[in-house]
């Protein structure tokens, strides 16, 4: 049976992606414009203003019942109270994190390759990130560019929640989940958008009428 995965527009934000802009500000306007679940990375920040950014976006997202995830720092995760947790390949495993931290409520794991789909981390975790479905200049240190064959083929393969990342914007959401994601992860196309509410809008209403 196919795990539940209720969200379908999966906010990935960081200062350096706001460009100048609140990343409060600019959550809170993606979360108006559909998002329903957003992933704070910071890969450069030590693990006390990681936390401290954590708690403050917290706060925001309570306001609308939107669950936060962090990026691959389980200390934050656990102290800011986050709904879950997002690690990627050469990060901390899913198997480990489920026994530090047991109250975690969603757990995702970037897929990088098509082995990694039937080893007991994939069978740990509540989602999967395909990562990246298109070259993205926002993460440069991936294996494979997956495109739509490769989700089509990965969606064939297993029946875990697919999130879909890299390059996501209005113009390819219909395609994405056509080919299998279940949610898009967006970055650029929503933090550095002139009106990440309507960028927001724009790319959700795509992905429910694909749906």
């Amino acid at each position: 049976m196919k795990n539940v995965f209720p969200y379908k527009l999966y906010l990935v934000i960081s200062e350096d992606a706001c460009k100048g802009r609140s990343l409060y500000d600019v959550a809170e306007m993606a979360v108006r414009g559909g998002v329903d679940i957003v992933q704070l990375r910071e890969k450069f920040d030590n693990t006390e203003a990681f936390l401290q950014k954590a708690i403050s976006l917290q706060e925001v997202l309570s306001k609308y019942n939107v669950p936060l995830i962090i990026n691959d720092n389980l200390e934050v995760a656990r102290r800011s109270h986050a709904y879950g947790i997002h690690v990627g390949n050469s990060d901390l495993p899913p198997t480990v994190i489920r026994g530090t931290w047991p109250e975690c409520q969603c757990l995702g794991y970037s897929i990088e390759y098509l082995k990694q789909l039937v080893n007991k981390e994939t069978h740990t975790s509540d989602y999967l990130g395909i990562s990246p479905i298109f070259d993205t200049l926002t993460k440069q240190d991936t294996v494979t560019q997956w495109g739509l064959a490769g989700l089509r083929q990965i969606r064939g393969i297993t029946d875990k929640p697919l999130v879909a990342i890299g390059n996501m914007n209005a113009q390819n959401a219909y395609d994405v989940i056509k080919a299998g994601a279940d949610c898009l992860a967006v970055v650029s196309a929503i933090c550095a958008a002139a009106d990440p509410e309507k960028a927001a809008s724009e790319i959700r209403n795509n992905i429910e009428r694909a749906l």
